[in-house]
């Protein structure tokens, strides 16, 4: 099937996919534990049998069976040799099934590993090890790929960037969302359906995690922004127990019903996860006959994005700032930082910008003395990781810039692309394959133009060039190419002609460097002022600029309100607000959402919230952690004063901005390792200064569940907090759990389970430390488990995520 093909498909009709496999499977006999692949070709009946009653209920795409069949996944049960096999054999059970009346989607999912930097994975190996399972899929002749169950963007990323460089088959792409609407690690679903379909996926969705009537509304929002199909595979509802049993509570037709609403909403490719069967694929594709197709956007959006947060450019939007100061010319104290390989200025720069105003950031490692591709990636992991907003990634060299587009884990701007032969030919296709929008510079290799109408010339004619290799004018933001006012009496002039000729004629937003206005001339702050409130008027869109300059940013608020753009008037009071905040209130802690100062480290007499100990960890500081610290114990702290009136507040605010969505994932896992460095540098002072123990925790990912992201981030969490864990790691049997937790006397038993098909293992434990005497209090906690689901069981505590966790733990030890 070609793309072409597909999506005249999708906007023909509604197209059905299958429902659930794992579920049936252990209906069938799968008992828990087991490698799934390899089941399924010790029993291939059972599989081809499901699969064609899913065909019978009108499935026009059946999944093939090789969900987990990459190397990581089959190293945990020892099969990594028999990838090309197991995939190829399993392929072709699904084809056997299908009969010719239905498509076959080669089926990829997350491998279990963290990526860099959060874990040790790095993003090219795990291109590779998707590749790997591409290339068989391929070869066993798949007609299109689905990448599912997915919970990191950068993961998906990963896999359709190894499809895309295999080959040009259809590949749909669909993440698991929790109850607040995000993914694990923060992402929404705009900014999902953003990032995969300017990187190539032909349809983009949501499956499992929740029932169809919670899948409304993320449809709804992805709908405001896809130009490719939307897909919607829910669970027959949420799991719960019924006599001693995993059950999924929606039948056929109350899932049918919630599926019309879902293509209603926009969803146009529809099926069933966990819990679904043949009959309600069969139930759902009667209830949508008739419903007509809702058509994709025919106009993108033009959006930027990072890994968690979108920002959209709007021709007569409000005024955006594009961060300069991550840019080390001109700048001696970060040119010598970066020589040491430190990224600390990097990180206080970017959380500073983002705190006064910048919508974006822009990244710039050019300098002599290092070596800047290397630097270039270490900063976009660093930045990302520290604050929300979008990058602008800003280099001379095509090879940097494509690197780091390559890992950056959201939708980028480039800086810039001229008609420069090397830029022009080499630049336009990297910023397609990795759906990048770009900066359009109006230079050649003649130099700068000589007049509007030759700049004008140039931006006309790289614009068309991308539109031929099919970009978009929303890829594209021009360069207005501010010259100097002493040396060209008539350069603002022009650059006003320009704004106004690319918004009004062209409808292209524009940008500029603001500083080069008022080259050699005194007081260039009231000249770059006067020139911004100007080119606003004149239809400027955003600026490449510090935002930290007061007078330049009120006064392009003051300008957004006067030219009654929305909402500016409410911008401009709450502008007001903050910086009214930000000077009354210096003591108080600096946070990416706040706005306000803190005294310097180490400082005598300030308060602990401000302490460079809280800020490190505040931050995620792992470079300068235990500098901070070792001032702290120079200056008399005792290493238990430092833990619980430094390390404990600092991680329980880290805890606080969690729950409030101002953190994600990474930030809390940064904030986490940092705290941890600290602690393991300060526990053998610890023994010599307190004799007090800990309470022990056990804790493990239950049997047949070999994930384990959430359970170690809750090991690291406890670890920090003093509490002595131990780790049994992932699919761990009850009994080893249980006896564990008697032999080390622990007061805890923490368990975690990712799939609805192992929640079950959680009772198991519940069961068998009632039977053995075991007094240990015990709490679960994972993807689909609830507070009614550890009710049920018998558990102590349900806890939604680790920072919870360490909460109920101190509540059940109080």
């Amino acid at each position: 099937m070609t793309r072409e093909e597909f999506r005249t498909l999708a906007e023909e009709r509604i197209i059905f996919l299958d429902g659930a496999t794992g579920t049936n499977l252990q209906k069938a006999g799968m008992p828990v534990g087991v490698c799934p692949e390899q089941w399924i070709l010790e029993n291939p009946k059972v599989l081809i049998d499901l699969q064609k009653r899913y065909v019978e209920a009108g499935t026009d795409i059946l999944f093939a069976p090789t969900f987990t069949a990459n190397r990581i996944k089959l190293e945990e049960y020892g099969l990594q040799d028999k990838l090309e096999e197991m995939n190829r054999k399993l392929v072709e059970l699904s084809k056997e099934a299908a009969g010719g009346k239905a498509l076959i989607a080669g089926d990829l999912t997350m491998t279990g590993e963290q990526l860099y930097p959060l874990g040790e994975l790095q993003f090219e190996e795990l291109v590779e090890v998707y590749k790997e399972q591409v290339q068989v899929l391929l070869e066993a002749g798949v007609d299109l790929f689905v990448v599912e169950t997915m919970m990191s963007l950068q993961e998906c990323r990963a896999a359709v960037l190894a499809i895309r460089e295999l080959c040009d088959l259809p590949v749909m792409v669909s993440l698991t969302y929790n109850e607040d609407g995000r993914t694990l690690y923060g992402t929404d679903p705009a900014t999902a359906v953003v990032v995969l379909q300017s990187l190539g996926a032909d349809a983009v969705g949501m499956n499992c995690s929740t029932g169809p009537d919670a899948m409304l509304s993320p449809v709804a929002e992805m709908a405001e922004y896809a130009t490719i199909p939307l897909l919607a595979k829910p669970n027959a509802g949420m799991p719960e127990l019924v006599d001693g049993r995993t059950v999924f509570n929606v039948g056929p037709e109350e899932f049918a019903e919630a599926g019309r609403k879902l293509a209603e909403a926009g969803a146009t490719i529809l099926g069933g996860c966990c819990g679904t069967t043949p009959e309600h694929i069969c139930a759902l594709k009667e209830a949508v006959k008739g419903i007509p197709v809702r058509k994709p956007l025919e106009r993108k959006r033009r959006v930027l994005t990072s890994e968690r947060k979108s920002v959209e450019i709007k021709l007569d939007g409000n005024f955006m700032v594009i961060g300069e100061r991550i840019n080390p010319t001109g700048k001696k104290k970060l040119q010598a930082e970066l020589k040491e390989g430190s990224l600390n200025l990097v990180r206080t720069m970017a959380l500073e910008q983002e705190e006064n105003g910048a919508q974006i950031l822009d990244i710039n490692m050019g300098m002599n003395g290092i070596d800047e591709k290397e630097m270039m990636l270490r900063t976009i992991y660093e930045v990302t990781s520290t604050v929300d907003c979008p990058l602008c990634i800003d280099s001379s060299h095509v090879d940097i810039i494509e690197a780091a587009l390559r890992i950056y884990p959201g939708r980028a701007l480039i800086n810039s692309i001229s008609l420069e032969k090397e830029k022009f030919e080499k630049l336009l296709p990297i910023a397609k394959k990795y759906g990048a929008m770009f900066i359009l510079l109006p230079l050649s290799d003649e130099g700068l133009p000589k007049d509007s109408e030759e700049k004008h010339s140039i931006i006309r004619t790289i614009l068309e060039e991308a539109i031929r290799i099919g970009m978009t004018k929303e890829d594209i933001i021009v360069d207005g190419l501010v010259a100097t006012i002493g040396a060209n009496p008539k350069a603002a002039l022009e650059c006003f002609e320009t704004f106004s000729y690319c918004k009004n004629e062209l409808e292209l937003p524009t940008a500029c460097g603001l500083s080069n206005i008022s080259f050699g001339l005194p007081e260039r702050t009231y000249v770059n002022t006067a020139f911004l409130t100007m080119a606003i008027a004149n239809g400027l869109t955003m600026a490449i600029a510090n935002p930290s300059q007061e007078l330049l940013m009120n006064a392009a608020f003051a300008s957004d309100m006067l030219l009654n753009k929305p909402e500016s008037d409410i911008r401009y009071i709450e502008r007001m607000n903050f910086l009214a905040e930000k000077y009354a209130g210096m003591e108080r802690v600096m946070v990416p959402s706040g706005a306000a100062n803190v005294a310097p480290a180490g400082e005598k007499g300030q308060e602990k919230t401000g302490s460079g100990v809280f800020q490190a960890v505040l931050k995620g500081n792992k470079e300068h952690i235990l500098d901070e610290v070792k001032v702290l114990l120079e200056q008399g702290e005792k290493p238990d004063a430092i833990i619980n009136g430094h390390l404990i507040p600092a991680i329980n605010e880290v805890g606080e901005l969690f729950d409030k969505k101002k953190y994600f994932l990474p930030q809390l896992i940064s904030s986490a390792n940092t705290m941890k460095i600290a602690i393991e540098y300060l526990e053998p002072m610890l023994e010599r200064s307190s004799g007090e123990a800990m309470a022990t925790i056990v804790v493990a990912t239950v049997e047949g569940d070999i994930h384990d992201i959430g359970k170690n981030l809750v090991v690291l969490m406890l670890k920090n907090y003093g509490y002595n864990v131990i780790d049994l790691g992932k699919d761990v049997p009850a009994e080893v759990i249980v006896d564990t937790a008697m032999k080390e006397d622990a007061k805890v038993i923490g368990l975690s389970a990712l799939m609805t098909t192992t929640m079950m293992r959680m009772k198991d434990v519940v069961e068998l430390s009632k039977e053995k005497g075991c007094t240990c209090k015990i709490v679960i906690g994972g993807a689909a488990i609830t507070e009614s689901f550890a009710e049920e069981i018998g558990a102590d505590g349900y806890s939604k995520d680790a920072a919870d966790c360490v909460k109920l733990v101190e509540r059940l030890l109080a």
